[in-house]
This record gives structure tokens, C-alpha cells and sequence, in this order.
């Protein structure tokens, strides 16, 4: 799932593509990912780009004050076409576009969602906070305000919740999903069940340092990285996510994975848990 460092290059990215061009139309190909039908999605026809930004994982492009907003889920992406077909994209159940931009040089996006999972999302809106999924969101981890102090405010109130639920829980902090927090839990080298509200003064400081840097080393290499390079560069900068049964960057042991339903997390027990492996209670339920 693209998070806030691929979503923040992929709206530098369009940003340097998209500016000022204007859209020649939109063939929505997938009818159920566009969730909103005022404006409708043919009012963007003709008009000119005029920015696109970020709020959390959702991404933001202005069509002439108009917003398109778009989340890209699980399995989303935005791919960058020099020259889309003459023809208007139709519906395909075998196809992952669900949208294809075309410009007014007939270059143009396709919006694409692997996999029969179909959660992309896509909404045309007067205002972002017109999505509830933006109204929602936390403070941005990397913004000005978000200090050591609020980053106390929210494990206080989040009281015995595990800290990685809580750094994944968009209305809480935005931006981070399951990878991200992994890698920030490991670079904290704290567990990822470890209590909010038991962090005392230097736990909060090393966490609160872990969260600014770990996405703010991934949002420096993304920087000039094409929509087409961000998926390789994320994966292979990982430390634990994505890397069960091989050896932790830091310190050679195994990494190890505990399964939920539909994710799973990547901790290094020597690293975050005092050498304990942490219970995968999905296995301990297969197992009896």
C-alpha cells in the first residue's frame, strides 16, 4: 500500500507532469471507485491542473479549484502514459484500470488496482474535506505542529492501545500504514505490542525521533523518482517489513512475522523485544 512517502513523491511527480495541462477527459472504467456524483467526474473536462498535493495517503489533485481525489488502497497505482489510446477506455473485470486520465496532448494517467480485492477509491469534491477519510485524519507526521508533545497527547489517549495499532490508525496520525510503522518500530527498537501510555519520557523522545526520520530519510530518496521507480525503491530500503526469515540489518537475527487476518507485521526480536518472540496467535490457532 503506497503510504505517505510514495504518496508524496507520486504528488511531485504529477506535480512536474500535470501543472497547468489540461484534461481533455476521464474514462472511468471501474464505475464502483468513483464514490461521489457531485461534482460529476465530466466537470473536470476541459479544465486546467492547477496543483496536486497530499492530505495523509490521499492524493489531491486541483482541476481548476476542483478537487480529484484519490486512494490508491492496498493494490493502487498511478502509472504515467506518453500516449493513451484514441479510443475511451471501456469496463474490463480482467483489466486493473479503473480510470484513465487524458491530457490535452494525449498523454495522460492510468489508475490501476491489482488483484479482485476493489477498495481504490476516487472522489470529485469543492473542498478535500468534503471526503470523510480526509475530515478524519490525524495530525501529519511531518508537519510543524506535530511535536514531542503532541505525539504525548495522542499515546495518552490511545491509554493501553498497542503502539502499533496507533501509529497506524489514520485518525490518529496520518500517512502511516503497516510498513512504516514497522520500520519505525524497529528503528525505536521497541515492540510493536507495546502499550501507548507506558512510554515514559525517553521512549517518547526515541520514538518521536524514529517516526520524523524514518519517513523523512524515505520521503530524501524518493525525491526526483518517477511514479514507475517508487514501488522498487520502498522495498528495497526495508530493515524488517516484507523481510520474514531474513537477517535484521542490525543486528543478524531472523526476522519475524506475527499474522492477522488480512496483514501481517515484521518485528527483530533481538532488536525490539529483549530477544522474546512475540505470540502469533493465527499460528497458535492452526496449530491445536
Amino acid at each position: 500500500m503506497p503510504e505517505l512517502p510514495e504518496v508524496q513523491a507520486l504528488a511531485h511527480d504529477l506535480a512536474r507532469r500535470l501543472d497547468g495541462r489540461a484534461i481533455n477527459r476521464i474514462d472511468l472504467t471501474h464505475f464502483a471507485a468513483l464514490k461521489t456524483f457531485d461534482p460529476p467526474i465530466f466537470s473536470l473536462n476541459g479544465q486546467f491542473v492547477s496543483g496536486v498535493g497530499r492530505h495523509g495517503k490521499f492524493l489531491d489533485i486541483d482541476v481548476s479549484g476542483t478537487h480529484l481525489i484519490l486512494h490508491l488502497a492496498r493494490a493502487g497505482w498511478v502509472r504515467w502514459r506518453d500516449e493513451v489510446p484514441a479510443a475511451p477506455a471501456r469496463p474490463n473485470p480482467k483489466n486493473p484500470l479503473a480510470a484513465r486520465i487524458v491530457l490535452d496532448d494525449d498523454s495522460g494517467l492510468d489508475i490501476t488496482e491489482m488483484g479482485t480485492k476493489k477498495s481504490l477509491a476516487m472522489y470529485v469534491v469543492n473542498d478535500p474535506r468534503d471526503v470523510e477519510g480526509i475530515a478524519r485524519l490525524g495530525p501529519d507526521p511531518l508537519a510543524e505542529e506535530f511535536t514531542s508533545e503532541s505525539l504525548r497527547e495522542i499515546l495518552t489517549a490511545a491509554g493501553r492501545a498497542q503502539i502499533k495499532g496507533v501509529l497506524r490508525h489514520q485518525g490518529t496520525i496520518a500517512g502511516i500504514g503497516n510498513a512504516y510503522s514497522d520500520e519505525i518500530l524497529h528503528a525505536a527498537r521497541m515492540s510493536p505490542f507495546k502499550p501507548a501510555s507506558s512510554l515514559d519520557d525517553t521512549d517518547l523522545d526515541v520514538l518521536y525521533t524514529a517516526i520524523r526520520t524514518t519517513l523523512g530519510e524515505a520521503i530524501a530518496r524518493n525525491e526526483g523518482l518517477a511514479a514507475s521507480e517508487l514501488k522498487g525503491e520502498k522495498k528495497s530500503n526495508m530493515a524488517v517489513h516484507g523481510r520474514t526469515g531474513q537477517p535484521c540489518p542490525v543486528c543478524g537475527d531472523t526476522v519475524r512475522e506475527v499474522s492477522f487476518a488480512d496483514s501481517a507485521l515484521q518485528y527483530c526480536a533481538t532488536c525490539q523485544t529483549g530477544g522474546k518472540p512475540l505470540a502469533d496467535r493465527r499460528m497458535s490457532r492452526l496449530l491445536k
